[in-house]
């Protein structure tokens, strides 16, 4: 069981060695990777009504209202999930694509509320930085 843990700690540390963390991820970084992939459905000002909106029904969710619909919080890790598509089994309506791309890059460490760090895609952090900059 010892060597379990410390198996454990050692894996977690070398994640986050890996990590470049003094280079985080802005908000501004997000929005350009917001425009390229996620606008075109969810539009430019991330309420629902992309171009490809019309097409889908339910149409895309408003982004600008995560934090709004789950109580007043912005859930980081909820989002991420469903950006990277871990919870896209739970979405209504039609699926997003996968988006490859931005799991794809170095790491850096992300808190996403428990206190714990996790190497995280920096494209996904910045996306997702972007996302919680927009909350209403």
């Amino acid at each position: 069981m010892e060597r379990l843990v410390i198996g454990a700690w050692l894996g977690a540390a070398l994640g986050l060695a890996a990590c470049v963390p003094n280079e985080m991820p802005q908000a501004g970084d997000g929005r350009a990777l917001f425009m390229e992939y996620c606008a075109v459905c969810h539009g430019g000002d991330a309420r629902g009504d992309g171009e490809l909106a019309r097409e889908m029904t339910p149409p895309p969710k408003d982004l600008t209202r995560i934090s709004q619909r789950h109580g007043g919080s912005f859930p980081r890790a909820m989002v991420l999930s469903t950006i990277d598509g871990y919870a896209r089994s739970d979405l209504d309506g039609p699926t997003m694509p996968e988006f490859g791309e931005l799991l794809e890059g170095d790491l850096v460490p992300l808190d996403t509320g428990d206190g714990t760090l996790t190497p995280t895609p920096r494209k996904l952090v910045a996306l997702l930085e972007y996302l919680e900059s927009i909350q209403q």
